[in-house]
């Protein structure tokens, strides 16, 4: 009985971190039986939380909508993140979440133990931002996102795409991606039968169908699926180019949002977009690291007569 305290405590912890439990799975998590978990529950509603139950042997398990909001349980880890990033976030781009954010953080500041108040502090006055001007989206949109990829929930959007065309799309969302600019939700496109890539931004509106799916087994990965989906795709010329260096040296001098760095043997292979050649040329000559472009030919065209104007010029001064 000891215990029961302890394990009611593991048990909210649960429910406020997923919108939906199984009972087989809320058992396994805690080391219990589904019937301990069937009195936990009755205890905490004693207590006065809102766990709403469905019916049958996997019967379902989550936190309702009540009168009042219920405690949330944080470790150290979340509290002091959570500080951080509401700090950030009175500035940051999701409109209509400065207020919000400044509230929030006044009532997490005045409950923090000193502890975390020190680790908060230290890291609040040693971070310095530097954005340049990012796309706003909307702060209720994105908590409707996230709470959707989190309970794997079927959404149905309306979405603009490149060419400001509307769309309906219904979607089994799997990850929101932030650039730093941009969002970004990464789903599996259910009318199109394949994964895609969302601009937050574009999103006009989002419903939570209540369809849950099961998730892919084996998910494409997200950052991935953004990398090429901002690197390459918007681009009129697509190079892959090897670099006879580390991927980590390469990924040094090439953020993820500008090229997808990839190993390749004991170098890299970059995968990187532009508009025009001669800017793509320049920006893989700045580099200044050995490299050979794969494609497209005409980029490699370009940089031969490049490279043969610069010879033949400094020949001449010489």
């Amino acid at each position: 009985m000891t215990d029961t305290p302890r394990r009611l405590l593991q048990l909210l912890s649960l429910l406020q971190r997923r919108q939906h439990w199984s009972g087989p799975e809320l058992a396994d998590r805690l080391g219990i039986t589904t019937r301990t978990v069937r009195r936990d529950v009755d205890r905490l509603r004693r207590l006065g939380y809102p766990v709403d139950s469905g019916p049958g042997v996997e019967g379902g398990y989550r936190l309702t909508v009540g009168a009042e909001l219920p405690p949330l349980l944080l470790d150290d880890d979340e509290a002091t993140t959570i500080a951080v990033a509401l700090g950030v976030s009175t500035g940051g781009a999701v409109r209509g979440i400065e207020q919000p954010a400044l509230t929030a953080l006044a009532k997490l500041d005045r409950v923090l133990p000193a502890r975390l108040r020190q680790r908060v502090d230290a890291l609040r006055s040693s971070v310095v931002t530097m954005a340049g001007p990012a796309d706003e989206v909307d702060a209720d949109l994105l908590v409707t996102l996230a709470q959707a990829c989190e309970g794997h929930e079927r959404v149905s959007l309306a979405y603009r795409d490149r060419q400001g065309r509307g769309t309906e799309r219904r979607v089994e969302p799997h990850r929101l991606v932030s650039t730093g600019r941009r969002w970004y939700l990464v789903a599996n496109d259910v009318d199109r039968g394949d994964w895609r890539t969302f601009r937050v931004d574009r999103i006009g509106a989002a419903s939570r169908t209540g369809h849950r799916f099961t998730p892919a087994p084996d998910p494409p990965d997200a950052l991935t699926l953004v990398g090429e989906a901002i690197t390459t795709a918007p681009y009129r010329h697509r190079a892959v180019v090897t670099i006879a260096a580390p991927p980590d040296e390469v990924r040094a001098r090439i953020p993820p949002t500008v090229g997808l760095v990839e190993p390749d043997g004991d170098g890299s292979r970059l995968t990187v977009g532009a508009d025009d050649l001669p800017s793509l040329a320049g920006h893989l000559v700045a580099l200044d690291l050995p490299f050979e472009v794969l494609v497209p030919t005409a980029l490699r065209d370009h940089l031969a007569r490049v490279g043969r104007r610069l010879t033949a010029a400094h020949r001449r001064r010489g």
